[in-house]
């Protein structure tokens, strides 16, 4: 998806929150629960306690944000109350506004209801209710009134969603609204002083400026191309996560609805300095050590540090909270959990002769004796060996160092 910013004044490029925006992503939530694990919780207790007029309401026009977004539901210049969005909708005309409404309704393309408009010919009308019966009964019924009497539709849609307002909207707005606040803070800073390309990069991974920086480019599936001459709209969204929205269509002003970062809980201070104070016990150092060189059992490991594994640990390594382990054995091994360095190339030479040497000679004795009986992978194991020359120091197994190897100690 590409989207031409040539000639694009920077006071054009804005950032700001839509209310409007913000509910019809909320309803998309509720719609599709299933795309956002983290609010089905969420949703689910909105459809317990809607009222069921409204909840059938929200079914019979589900069309215009579930798979998609009605062009309409997502302004390009957001208003600070919904309902002043909800007059500037309604100033649309009802072409433009049937137009946006099947788009979402057919699942088609917008080549459809080009022009012709369907409202007054007959063969687009066909057409387009064909493309909605095609989608199911409730699509069908919808487009058949849509087109049948488009102002009652029109007003409909807008109780519908006012209604969600009162039942549930406005609280989650206040909510929401001090995290879109900072967003958009941060964002206008961000363009103010570091330019378009540090505020798109703030926004997300998949939209980045084109290097000429007449161009925005978003990595989506659709292979799109429209013109921000009148100018580009980013509007954040928290109920939307994980959603990227770009909404453009010839005659609208491209808007792009983006997912606010989410935030994880702080960690109390008293638990980071207790987490800080084991980290920096020298019992704690001692355990990595014995663990590094192989995973011991917890008795074996007891006598090494001189106290037992379980109630001989020192009191700041008890009292910070700790990862449980997974450890349903008897006699459960303690492995220490780390990610161990890759090569940095297809054939490296080991950094230190002998470390390879010793693992040769490992081999070599591990080829002796399994040619006292047949074994059909002798390849295989040859192929170890040559893997075995030609693997650097910093892959070999922790649990079994290389003997007389000063460096592994």
């Amino acid at each position: 998806m590409r989207i031409d910013i040539s000639g694009l004044p920077a006071e054009r490029l804005r950032f700001a929150a839509s209310p409007l925006a913000e509910l019809t992503a909320m309803l998309h939530v509720l719609a599709e629960p299933g795309h956002h694990p983290q609010l089905a919780g969420r949703a689910a207790d909105v459809w317990a306690g809607l009222r069921p007029e409204l909840a059938e309401r929200l079914r019979e026009a589900e069309f215009l944000w579930r798979s998609s977004r009605a062009d309409f539901l997502v302004p390009a210049r957001p208003r600070p109350t919904l309902a002043e969005e909800l007059d500037d909708v309604d100033l649309i005309d009802d072409e433009t506004y049937v137009t946006a409404a099947l788009v979402t309704t057919c699942g088609s393309n917008r080549v459809h209801f080009g022009a012709p408009s369907p409202l007054t010919d007959a063969t687009a009308r066909e057409r387009a209710l064909d493309l909605a019966q095609a989608r199911g009964a409730l699509q069908e019924a919808f487009a058949e009134r849509l087109l049948a009497d488009p102002a009652a539709v029109r007003a409909r849609v807008r109780q519908t969603l006012e209604q969600c307002a009162d039942a549930f909207f406005d609280a989650a707005w206040a909510d929401v609204a001090v995290r879109l606040a900072t967003d958009l803070r941060l964002k206008n800073d961000l363009l103010r002083r570091q330019g378009i390309a540090a505020a798109l990069a703030s926004v997300s991974e998949a939209l980045t400026l084109a290097p000429g920086g007449d161009r925005i480019e978003v990595d989506k599936l659709q292979d799109n191309a429209t013109t921000a001459r009148g100018g580009l709209t980013f509007l954040p969204t928290v109920f939307g996560h994980p959603h990227l929205v770009v909404i453009h269509a010839p005659g609208w002003q491209p808007v792009v609805q983006y997912p606010v970062a989410r935030t994880t809980q702080p960690v109390p201070l008293d638990t980071v300095t207790q987490r800080l104070e084991a980290l920096a016990h020298p019992v704690r150092l001692r355990l990595l050590r014995t663990l590094a060189r192989g995973p011991p059992y917890d008795r074996r490991a007891g006598r090494r540090l001189g106290a037992h594994a379980s109630r001989g640990l020192p009191s700041p390594c008890r009292a910070a909270p700790r990862r449980p382990a997974d450890v349903p054995a008897r006699r459960p091994l303690r492995p220490l959990h780390r990610e161990r360095p890759r090569p940095h190339g297809p054939r490296q030479r080991p950094a230190h002769g002998r470390t390879a040497l010793s693992g040769l000679r490992r081999a070599s004795s591990a080829s002796r004796i399994s040619t006292s009986r047949p074994s059909a992978d002798s390849s295989s194991l040859s192929a170890r060996v040559a893997a075995l020359a030609t693997t650097p120091k910093a892959v070999w197994p922790v649990n079994a160092p290389p003997k007389g190897n000063s460096s592994a100690r």
